[in-house]
């Protein structure tokens, strides 16, 4: 074990590792049951999306963890999943088969630009202040995601107000909460992982952890095949270019796609991996001397872009990197042992769904906020005092959270650090790279607006 991972090369054990897995995939399981939720208003079957959305996260996450060796588990992305459906399907008008095969396309497409190395390209051109404020940033993202799930903060009058403390589902995450920040202060091993347990089991009595309605594995193994290579059908793929009238809304599709993709994995890798020492002095020779395809860095972009692929095929959404994988790695999670651990735990859960279901986002939303205050440290990296580097900073870093979405808050962030270059009559120093993909971002928004 400690051979094939490296574990002692890492700082690591085998109990940290299992430890850190089961916390990412507890903080991540509400996958299983909200992506079939979403995707089947598109007309695809319940059990087909939730078998695939298991299978895609074993499959995307095995390779996360024994190529790369690095601790993200992957699944079909939040967001991502409601652009497939409210927006392609039901605002564009296309079918869930169409759908399907534009991620599938745009799998390939990151697949191609990983293999070419542009994503490392654009990883090396984003200025240190900016990596500061992305890790603050998902930092902040990652908490508002938690205090979104318990519904602590709600928008009932149009405007962000903390909830009426009124149900037992708010006083078990309050609990939660104190439980994990007691353990967390007295450096409690596994405080992450033994809150989310406590916090569920307390649940209980509260009437909050309760198992939800679901297929049995049976159900969903018949519903597969509706799913299953269906972008290969004649509603697929072959369906896409037969209007050619169409054709500039399809590449368009396919390329908002690719790009929420690809921001939203470097955003997790630089936002979590840095920090944690994941990605180090290995990576940044690499990206220097551009020598092979053999870095921890190349290896986990090549593995996230499969993953997106590989989930279309099987019929699910875009297959990303989790951003609950900070998890983890606040637990001590440092390598691919940890991604083995939840793609064991994903497929367990197939058999098991029922009981995974129950653990209510009460338990896991304490765990997020804890994260979230953790990674809030790489705010403390910028120079706040210097306008210049404030402005970039500032909505690279709050506009993900505002946003509910990486990419987005990597976008106007780039925006505003070429604007601020431009400016100050440094626009030579800017790299191809960061113009081009702001370029890029700004002409997504565009067509976005034209849709």
């Amino acid at each position: 074990m400690n051979k094939l991972f490296k574990l002692k090369e890492n700082g690591t054990t085998v109990t940290t590792e299992i430890l850190a897995g089961l916390t990412t995939f507890f903080a991540m399981a509400y996958i299983i049951i909200v992506n079939p939720s979403i995707l089947s208003q598109s007309g695809m079957e319940w059990g087909a999306v939730f078998l695939a959305t298991i299978i895609a996260s074993i499959v995307g996450t095995l390779i996360m963890g024994l190529v790369a060796n690095v601790p993200y588990a992957q699944a079909p992305g939040m967001g991502l999943n409601a652009f497939f459906v409210y927006t392609v399907c039901f605002g564009l008008g296309f079918t869930w088969q169409q759908a399907l095969s534009m991620v599938f396309i745009c799998g390939i497409i990151n697949i191609l630009i990983t293999v070419t190395k542009i994503r490392k390209y654009i990883i090396k051109a984003i200025p240190a202040s900016l990596q500061n404020a992305i890790g603050g940033g998902i930092g902040i993202f990652v908490a508002y995601i938690g205090l979104l799930n318990v519904g602590i903060i709600n928008f009932d009058g149009g405007v962000p107000a903390i909830s009426t403390l009124d149900k037992p589902v708010f006083w078990l995450f309050i609990i939660g909460l104190v439980i994990i920040v007691v353990l967390q202060t007295l450096k409690v091993k596994g405080a992450i992982f033994i809150g989310i347990i406590v916090t569920t089991l307390l649940g209980i009595p509260m009437g909050v952890t309760t198992t939800s309605d679901t297929v049995s594995f049976t159900e969903a193994c018949e519903a597969l095949p509706t799913t299953f290579l269906a972008i290969f059908t004649s509603d697929g793929l072959p369906s896409l270019f037969t209007d050619m009238s169409k054709l500039p809304l399809v590449l368009i599709t396919i390329f908002s796609f690719s790009l929420s993709d690809t921001f939203d994995t470097i955003g997790t890798f630089i936002g979590t991996g840095r920090r944690a020492g994941i990605f180090s002095e290995e990576d940044e020779k690499s990206m220097e001397t551009n020598s092979g395809f053999k870095s921890k860095m190349d290896k986990a972009l090549f593995a996230d872009a499969t993953a997106t692929s590989i989930g279309a095929l099987f019929g699910t959404s875009n297959t990303t990197t989790f951003v609950e994988s900070a998890a983890g790695i606040a637990a001590g999670g440092r390598t691919g042992l940890t991604s083995v651990v939840v793609s064991i735990c994903f497929a367990i859960s197939a058999f098991f769904a029922t009981f995974v279901s129950a653990i209510p986002y009460a338990a896991t939303a304490p765990a997020l906020v804890i994260v979230g205050v953790m990674m809030m440290s790489s705010f403390a990296e910028i120079k706040w005092n210097e306008f210049e580097e404030a402005v970039p900073a500032f909505f690279a870093g709050i506009f993900m959270a505002l946003n509910y979405s990486i990419s987005y808050g990597i976008a106007t962030g780039f925006i505003f650090y070429c604007l601020v270059k431009i400016c100050k009559k440094e626009a030579k120093q800017l790299s191809p790279i960061l113009v081009i993909a702001t370029l890029l971002f700004i002409l997504n928004f565009v067509l976005l607006a034209l849709l």
